[in-house]
């Protein structure tokens, strides 16, 4: 079983409000999963299935947790990855939990802090959220840490990641671009001196990053920048929605 990004999960204060700013954003139609007792939202583009979101746990912020975004790592067996990643260093913020009809999931660190899920889904198929290059879906996933080296040898170890290409950035140091283990590239990797704590990334396609940026600031986000290019010749943006989770987008300049 290939270790990718099969799902990304919005964790917010307000999820009625996060749903609203990115149908506007990214096109993104908000649905309720069916979930009994719980709130949580199907986010998809055009009737297919890009993410989920809902609101933090009780309690979270008064424990330091704020809105943001998470992925979602497939692996062929939940308790088995957990117990490697802590063997590993890394921690387990959420342990391992089954939802019925959905799949065994807990949420865990790398040994440098930066948080994801790792899951085993139930049924068969392809998972739809990462799509690269397909607007309204994941494009790239990107880890802002301390050791990007440490990083690629963790998630090496633990997913079958590996180094696709290295570039020097400069001043900015490397960028390291890695795969899920053979085949086109996924996301990058790079020291971020600047990041209160080591965080992943996650960026989703638009078709024009011009008017995107637009409507992040139109609908009340904020950009942390403006469209920049990269060597791929695509553009990007990085940004806050109105609850502070970070996000950015990625996509041609018309």
């Amino acid at each position: 079983m290939t270790s990718s990004f099969i799902w990304y999960e919005l964790l917010t204060s307000d999820p009625g409000a996060a749903a609203s700013f990115y149908g506007a954003v990214l096109g993104w139609t908000a649905r309720d999963s069916g979930q009994a007792g719980m709130d949580y939202r199907i986010l998809s583009m055009q009737g297919v299935r890009v993410g989920g979101l809902m609101g933090l746990p009780p309690g979270a912020a008064k424990s330091g947790m704020r809105p943001g975004w998470f992925g979602y790592v497939s692996v062929a067996d939940v308790d088995a990855s957990v117990a490697s990643i802590v063997a590993a260093g890394g921690l387990v913020p959420m342990p391992a939990t089954s939802l019925p009809g959905v799949g065994r999931m807990a949420m865990v660190a790398d040994p440098q802090g930066a948080s994801l899920y790792v899951m085993t889904p139930i049924g068969s198929g392809s998972a739809t959220s990462f799509a690269p290059g397909k607007p309204g879906f994941g494009g790239w996933h990107e880890l802002h840490t301390k050791d990007w080296e440490a990083a690629l040898a963790f998630y090496g170890a633990q997913f079958g990641w590996a180094k696709a290409h290295a570039m020097d950035m400069g001043p900015m140091g490397t960028y390291l671009l890695f795969n899920f283990g053979s085949g086109a590239t996924a996301g990058g990797m790079l020291n971020d001196s600047n990041a209160a704590r080591p965080y992943w990334l996650y960026y989703f396609n638009v078709e024009d990053i011009a008017a995107a940026h637009g409507r992040i600031k139109a609908n009340g986000g904020e950009a942390l920048m403006d469209p920049q290019q990269v060597p791929t010749g695509d553009w990007i943006v990085q940004a806050r929605d109105p609850q502070g989770a970070r996000f950015a987008l990625v996509g041609r300049k018309q």
